[in-house]
């Protein structure tokens, strides 16, 4: 009868000790309800004891939490309507407030998240939103944080995803992209000819000071056309050539004459034969 009431003990001694052992993990704190009253001890990781009537664990995580933010539907401040969604990545600080403050942490970040970036959407232009995200993710993080730390919540960091636009605006800054590849395209062009405009003004200039160089630069022009063999090429000869020629002419009878040498007699027409 007594080794019965013993092994009785022991089997109830035994269970009730199971039942007051926890274990907390590693990225865990464990909070302790006595009597309904919050234990000002959190309990670290590892194996923690409980009264077995008195005592309850809840279980606070304290990992980074990845919460997607749904897409919201605004109006910028140039009046263009936009579906922008973000990503919200906050931890716990403090688990005895974020358990005792706010019944639900992570509904309550997701919630001022959302209307946190409604109000981004609309106090922000379109330009912003796609090309200075940097700054409007800082903004946007400072909004949620503030209300997150009362309860015991720190926002790490905020990003927005995707912004998405209307079809019709898709295809205006389509457009506007095209229209302004083509102006700097023209710009570039016209540039280009003013320079070889003013190359071709000084060369222009110096075959002025020498007729020699135009007719050399005539030359080098036909020889690069006739390198192709697959056209008639039709020559205009310059007066300039013709007196070129007539000049060097009419020095060689003087050169003739300081050599010893008596000119060619020059036949005139009426003395030719008919």
């Amino acid at each position: 009868m007594l080794a019965e009431i013993i092994s009785v003990v022991a089997a109830v001694g035994i269970t009730g000790l199971a039942a007051s052992v926890r274990v907390v993990r590693q990225y865990e704190r464990g909070l302790v309800y006595r009597f309904g009253r919050v234990s000002s001890a959190v309990r670290e990781p590892g194996l923690t004891l409980l009264l077995p009537i008195a005592d309850r664990l809840q279980k606070v995580n304290m990992q980074i939490v990845t919460l997607p933010v749904p897409a919201q539907e605004g109006i910028t401040r140039d009046n263009v309507t936009v579906r922008v969604d973000a990503v919200v990545y906050f931890k716990v600080i403090d688990p005895v407030v974020a358990a005792v403050n706010v019944q639900d942490y992570r509904f309550a970040v997701g919630q001022v998240a959302q209307t946190s970036l409604r109000s981004i959407i609309g106090k922000s232009d379109l330009d912003d939103l796609l090309s200075n995200r940097e700054r409007l993710n800082q903004g946007l993080e400072l909004m949620i944080d503030s209300p997150a730390l009362d309860w015991g919540v720190h926002i790490d960091r905020v990003e927005i995803k995707d912004v998405a636009l209307p079809e019709s605006m898709k295809r205006s800054m389509s457009r506007q992209a095209e229209a302004e590849r083509e102006r700097r395209a023209r710009v570039i062009s016209a540039d280009g000819e003013l320079q070889a405009s003013h190359k071709l003004s000084e060369a222009a200039g110096i075959m002025a000071d020498t007729p020699a160089a135009l007719q050399l630069r005539l030359l080098e022009t036909v020889v690069q056309v006739a390198a192709e063999k697959n056209s008639t090429l039709v020559l205009p000869f310059p007066v300039e050539l013709l007196r070129f020629l007539e000049r060097h002419t009419a020095d060689k009878p003087a050169e003739q004459q300081v050599n010893g040498q008596a000119p060619a007699p020059r036949q005139s027409e009426e003395s030719a034969p008919g």
